[in-house]
């Protein structure tokens, strides 16, 4: 792709080096020895590339950057220099270079730099132009939930049931999946919308905390306790409590819960008198109860009375269909939510989209997408903005390969193995010996890699 191009450097040797390798692969070149030159020839020569030195008599490459982008924003501009250090490298990027590079600059490196800088540009006005001719929509708010896959939209025809009812309803599916949005859309689409929706996340308060948190307690409860305080259950109102990973609370609490569902009452830590509550009960968990059933370790009646209504949320490798939808549609709260100019993803930086397995699902995906969103220089994002895969992972268990016998992974995992294998495999039974909660056990599982040794 042929572009025209303005090269900016005080160095002859370098500035004449530059302009004669680009012209030799087909760009129209000019070049100038000083800032001051490069504005007085932006107009007539109109540049779609300026490469400029950073330190110059006069105006700097810098000072330049910023006059071109303020005027010209449609000019893209890399700064080089020989002074390499933090502080320039962030004030050409917070100025909005293209790119930085640090002399002596390889020439075949430059040339490639220019071709992905055309490229974007090219991907920029295709996708501007389409926008003109394209129909305007309404973005989706940002707790819509996206998608076209069969299995979502069985999900949201049953959510117009749910809100007809007030039925307990148990949201299954794996992390970053999505859960706390379908508890909020059948909150949302209910005759309750107006009473207040809260969400408890289980995992993240003791037990003594979280029954004062849902119950209330009474003044003298417990140390601290200077007043009497109402919960989550009696302060909804006709609201949603949703409760997130529910599967991982304790037996004393599970039969604090079944009470409530069953006879909608409830007692306040420290309290002899019930009190009732009205609020409609969403769970969520990405663990497996029946298996949690079988160990013992969650109660049979309470998994029962949470079934009432079961939606399960595929993970997003099995909905492939969705991600450019998803993609699309992320890209519109990211640029909401960051100030970046970024709305389009070039084809090659979607392959790899579709074709990641996603273990983090649609979390994983805005992360991914808000990171590429940030270090993108124009208005799309490319396969080398995109950073997939697992952070943290060692790159011996990325290729498969063992663990060091006497590295800390492989002495935790040990660890681990024995007291799983003496504990016959009932993992709340293992959490207990170790003196750990249950979901960091399942946590470190996971991260080790030692799922079979915990069956």
């Amino acid at each position: 792709m042929n572009g025209r191009i303005l090269i900016v450097d005080d160095e002859e040797g370098l500035r004449e080096a530059l302009a004669e390798k680009l012209r030799h692969a087909g760009h129209t070149v000019e070049s100038v020895d000083s800032a001051e030159s490069a504005l007085s020839r932006l107009t007539a020569f109109g540049p779609q590339l300026i490469l400029t030195d950073l330190r110059m008599p006069g105006l700097s490459g810098l000072e330049l950057t910023e006059k071109v982008r303020e005027g010209m924003p449609g000019v893209e501009v890399v700064v080089m220099t020989g002074h390499e250090d933090m502080t320039s490298a962030v004030a050409a990027m917070k100025a909005g270079a293209f790119d930085y590079l640090v002399k002596p600059v390889r020439l075949r490196e430059v040339e490639a730099l220019v071709e992905r800088c055309l490229e974007e540009q090219a991907l920029n006005q295709a996708d501007a132009d389409a926008e003109k001719e394209a129909d305007p929509r309404d973005p989706p708010g940002p707790d819509a939930i996206i998608g076209r896959d069969p299995r979502m939209i069985d999900i949201f025809k049953l959510i117009g049931t749910l809100a007809r009812n007030r039925a307990t309803v148990l949201v299954r599916g794996e992390t970053g999946t999505g859960k706390e949005k379908i508890a909020r859309a059948i909150h949302e689409n209910s005759m309750s919308a107006g009473e207040p929706f809260i969400a408890v996340n289980c995992t993240a308060l003791t037990d003594t905390l979280l029954e004062s948190e849902l119950f209330g307690h009474v003044k003298g409860a417990f140390t601290g306790a200077a007043g009497s305080r109402k919960g989550y259950f009696e302060l909804a109102g006709r609201g949603t409590i949703f409760l997130d990973e529910l599967g991982d609370t304790s037996a004393e609490f599970q039969t604090k819960l079944l009470r409530v569902l069953q006879e909608r009452t409830f007692y306040p830590v420290g309290g002899e008198q019930p009190r009732e509550t009205h609020a409609r009960v969403v769970a969520a968990t990405h663990q497996p109860l029946e298996a949690l059933v079988k160990e013992g370790s969650f109660r049979e009646d309470l998994y029962f009375r949470l079934r009432v209504v079961e939606i399960t949320v595929p993970p997003l490798k099995d909905r492939r269909g969705d991600i450019a939808l998803l993609a699309e549609a992320l890209l519109g709260r990211i640029r909401d939510s960051t100030g970046t100019t970024v709305d389009h993803i070039a084809p090659e930086a979607m392959e790899l989209l579709d074709q990641h397995d996603w273990p983090g699902n649609v979390r994983e995906l805005e992360n991914a997408l808000t990171r590429a969103a940030l270090v993108a220089r124009g208005r799309t994002i490319t396969a080398d903005h995109l950073h997939l895969g697992q952070e943290g992972e060692s790159a011996a268990r990325k290729s498969g390969e063992p663990m060091g016998k006497d590295s800390l992974d492989a002495v935790i995992a040990s660890h681990l193995t024995a007291i799983l294998n003496k504990a016959d495999g009932n993992r709340s039974e293992a959490a207990r010996m170790l003196e750990i909660s249950r979901s960091r056990l399942q946590r470190l599982v996971a991260q080790l890699g030692i799922e079979a040794a915990a069956e």
